[in-house]
């Protein structure tokens, strides 16, 4: 397989994946997005979130600086000026979120959740 296609694999993979786990992705960023709702987000920081938001949650082979700085890449050369701050914002709260239910333990079952620490 050449890396073209290791790349074009991984890309399908990224987006397939977000979307299977739309739902739980959404109530992520939710909680992390004080005072914005979903829909209030411009279509591209919106789909930017959610695959960031994947790759912290769910894939433990990504370390969560390099999807956070991909993510703002990706909105420096996509969306607007302040997309890439609002986006980081959300995402370094989502990767700082660690003890939370809702987020997804790394290193775990995709599709397991992490339970609640109890402190």
């Amino acid at each position: 397989m050449t890396e073209e296609d290791e790349v074009k694999e991984f890309t399908r993979d990224i987006a397939a994946s977000t979307l299977d786990h739309r739902k739980d992705i959404d109530e992520i960023i939710k909680s992390a997005a004080e005072n914005w709702s979903i829909e209030r987000m411009a279509i591209i920081d919106r789909n930017i979130l959610r695959a960031a938001t994947y790759e912290l949650c769910y894939r433990s082979d990504i370390p969560s600086s390099v999807a956070i700085n991909e993510a703002l890449e990706i909105a420096k050369k996509y969306s607007t000026e302040e997309s890439a701050p609002f986006i980081n914002g959300i995402l370094d709260k989502i990767a700082h979120q660690g003890n939370k239910s809702t987020v997804i333990q790394k290193g775990q079952s995709k599709k397991v959740k992490q339970k609640p620490n109890p402190k």
